[in-house]
């Protein structure tokens, strides 16, 4: 298993450097950070969601506390992509697990952070009332997003546009898009106020079971063998040239936490929906949260190719202006680690 993640996540390296081909790269401009080996403090932003749910795990059973070793942990958890970016740009956090389209507004404003490691793909979906069974029918109705330029807004927006279907970012168009919060979705959507919307799990399999709806775009399904970038940890840049070995120790926590929910499904499940109802005072169901289990994929590969896709959606629709992707990963550390545990034959 680790053997074929190596191949994929070196093939994924060589391939950043097609993703552009022009812009600079603020890291090439002025001295690089001196790279300490003293102790420091890794203070580390995730979401209580399951689409985080490496970090929500390795931080609830002390994994990345253990891998660290010497280094300290502190954490902060975030409602949203944006919170968390704007955290990381003004250097309140050194690493975060957030969403694509987050990471690339963030890196347009400034390239300042690095993408060093996948941690979960697929598990998003546009959820509709049952009598809309075409996208032609989606012509005057109303869906939700999760917040105007997220990474599911971008994918609804696109989608629709590829259907023959306008949305503009005021909620006019054929198709009236209202960013709201996902609690706020689900009860709009069962008090029939919205008639469906593109959301993360456990959202989309809430307005299933909650809201009686049902799934005409499964977003796995417009994606090369189903794989595109729900979730990936990035690092300051700065703290990844002046702390290399804590973000290599963060890495190795990364990929044991991994471990640990690949290999112990309902286990990672308790684990993560006990700790959800700690952070939020809301635990979800458990039929609830292995529905939505089942459409994720947790994984070190960071979808590469997912995200160029991803940035060029959004300006497609005119929520990002061109920009340069190049220079925004750093895998080396991480596929030094998953070298180190492929046994030499």
């Amino acid at each position: 298993m680790r053997r074929r993640v190596i191949t994929a996540v070196a093939m994924l390296v060589a391939l950043t450097a097609v993703v552009a081909s022009c812009g600079s790269d603020s890291r090439t401009e002025g001295p690089a950070a001196a790279a300490s080996s003293e102790p420091t403090t890794v203070r580390l932003g995730y979401f209580p969601n399951i689409t985080h749910a490496t970090a929500i795990l390795g931080v609830d059973q002390g994994i990345f506390a253990e891998a660290l070793g010497r280094d300290r942990l502190e954490t902060t958890t975030f409602n949203a992509g944006p919170a968390a970016t704007e955290a990381l740009l003004s250097k309140a956090i050194d690493a975060a697990y957030i969403g694509p389209s987050p990471t690339v507004n963030a890196w347009a404003k400034s390239k300042a952070i690095t993408i060093i490691s996948g941690a979960t793909s697929g598990g998003a979906a546009l959820v509709v009332k049952p009598s809309i069974t075409t996208a032609a029918q989606l012509k005057g109705k109303k869906l939700a997003t999760p917040q105007l330029g997220n990474t599911q807004d971008v994918a609804l927006r696109h989608w629709l546009k590829e259907q023959g279907l306008a949305s503009d970012p005021s909620g006019g168009g054929d198709v009236a898009i209202t960013p709201q919060e996902n609690s706020q979705t689900l009860d709009s959507f069962k008090a029939g106020d919205i008639d469906g919307a593109w959301v993360p799990e456990p959202w989309a399999t809430r307005l299933v079971q909650e809201g009686g709806g049902r799934v005409l775009v499964d977003e796995k399904d417009l994606w090369p063998g189903g794989k595109f970038v729900s979730t990936h940890l990035v690092v300051r840049t700065e703290f990844l040239q002046r702390h290399p070995e804590a973000v290599s120790r963060l890495l190795k926590g990364q990929i044991e936490a991994n471990e640990f929910i690949n290999a112990n499904t309902e286990k990672a499940q308790t684990i993560v929906n006990d700790a959800i109802g700690e952070l939020t005072g809301k635990p979800l169901r458990l039929e609830t949260i292995k529905t939505a289990w089942s459409n994720l994929t947790f994984t070190n590969d960071p979808a590469v190719a997912s995200l160029s896709t991803s940035a060029a959606h959004a300006v497609d629709v005119g929520l990002l202006k061109s920009v340069d992707l190049d220079g925004i990963y750093d895998l080396a550390p991480l596929n030094a680690l998953l070298e180190q545990a492929v046994p030499t034959s």
